[in-house]
């Protein structure tokens, strides 16, 4: 055997090693630039550009086709660029769209499952352009399209929307036997309820939590028609406005009546 031969248990001298980490390296470097033309090539590539965008769901105020003539324009990118967050975010900034679910569809659209925002009363004063939808958010949309004009107002902080909805439907219920509708409520910064009934009848119902408040005005309406009978008079609608934040009692004023009333509350 050859002297010059190395034996199979010996380590390679250095500069052959080196030459084979030389060689892995440039066979790594050149898969990965194969990859990235590959890969921008693929991305590049005609067939993966956004071909169609599929708008279902609640539409109502919106029409499938009008979104994605409008919406569709603002987005940018392909099938694997595109930013399904940024997607999301344009859809959701068209008036009426509460939310917006975006997905990929190999290997060029985009399907947009939509919700829309459902009106249960308008917001803040009769010349803003805001509204409450049925999880007590606050939007903003043309109040001109919402689903029915017999809506209720309500009106304080932004922050206190879902608080309002809540006594609202409750006030509606203690109201409903009564043939009356709350037609506006009111949510003062300092805490303090009034309400306007569909009679025109106003009512301070002062401060306090919410069973609070409901105490004092369940207090009042199983009294009223006592008090309204000793003047003639029979039915909220002949209510002009009462005042339940007296510690002991209200204050009435009846329609055609100028007199003050003090009634003790009920023990």
């Amino acid at each position: 055997m050859n002297a010059a031969m190395l034996h199979p248990s010996e380590p390679l001298p250095m500069d052959v090693r080196l030459m084979n980490w030389a060689a892995w390296g440039l066979a790594i470097l050149a898969c990965l630039a194969a990859m990235t033309m590959f890969a921008r090539w693929t991305l590049a590539h005609p067939i993966f550009g956004i071909a169609r965008i599929v708008v279902e769901g609640d539409t109502s105020h919106h029409s499938s086709v009008s979104l994605q003539a409008n919406v569709g324009s603002r987005i940018s990118g392909n099938f694997f660029t595109t930013d399904l967050a940024q997607v999301r975010n344009v859809f959701e900034s068209v008036p009426w769209v509460r939310k917006a679910t975006v997905r990929r569809e190999f290997p060029n659209r985009l399907r947009i499952t939509i919700e829309e925002h459902r009106s249960v009363g308008f917001w803040g004063a009769d010349t803003e352009s805001r509204m409450v939808n049925t999880h007590g958010e606050i939007f903003e949309a043309n109040t001109g399209e919402a689903e029915t004009d017999d809506l209720p107002r309500l009106v304080g902080v932004d922050n206190q929307s879902q608080q309002m909805l809540k006594m609202y439907r409750q006030l509606q219920s203690v109201f409903k036997p009564f043939d009356a509708t709350v037609e506006q409520l009111n949510l003062s910064h300092q805490g303090s309820w009034a309400l306007l009934l569909d009679s025109g009848a106003e009512m301070e119902l002062g401060l306090g939590s919410t069973e609070q408040v409901l105490a004092r005005l369940n207090k009042f309406l199983a009294t009223q028609r006592q008090v309204l009978a000793t003047y003639q008079r029979a039915g909220l609608d002949r209510i002009e406005s009462v005042d339940l934040r007296h510690a002991q009692g209200y204050a009435i004023r009846m329609r055609g009546v100028s007199t003050t009333a003090n009634v003790p509350e009920a023990r």
